[in-house]
């Protein structure tokens, strides 16, 4: 695999496909910029945007209403002429499944155990959204990235 960097600005090529401000086209993971280019090369794409969808969700956590930037906006057409939109997350396997409880509770388990909440939230207000406007809502892992 090839090292990219953490996170910056893409530079999107085919920019007729891209939905958005092309000046703020920013990735916050190496997988994400791995995605962009993968969304920018291919044919069956027609349009596609990052952080273009703002979704409100509740988090129960800090008992409060936040918005939900979801990483991907993507309209594609299959190989029998339909046409499909989806919105996409792309997050580690990790992050999808609910942490184990130690023996002994940590930091560093409360935080995983908010982060999986957090993300169960944002994830049932994309689907949400989603169903409404007949897209589908995916949450992308390092399997379905082929990476590791």
């Amino acid at each position: 695999m090839k090292n990219y960097p953490r996170v910056g600005k893409y530079n999107v090529k085919n920019k007729e496909k891209y939905v958005g401000n092309l000046h703020e086209c920013h990735y916050r993971s190496s997988w994400e910029l791995r995605y962009m280019k993968y969304l920018d090369a291919r044919p069956n794409v027609l349009e596609w945007g990052s952080e273009n969808i703002v979704i409100p969700y509740y988090n129960p956590v800090e008992k409060k209403t936040r918005r939900y930037f979801v990483d991907f906006y993507v309209k594609v057409v299959s190989k029998s002429g339909q046409i499909k939109k989806y919105i996409i997350e792309i997050k580690p396997h990790s992050q999808c499944i609910p942490p184990k409880k130690p023996k002994r509770i940590t930091n560093k388990y409360r935080n995983a155990l908010k982060a999986y909440v957090r993300n169960q939230c944002k994830w049932k207000a994309a689907k949400k959204y989603a169903e409404k406007r007949d897209w589908e809502f995916i949450v992308l892992t390092e399997k379905e990235l082929g990476i590791r």
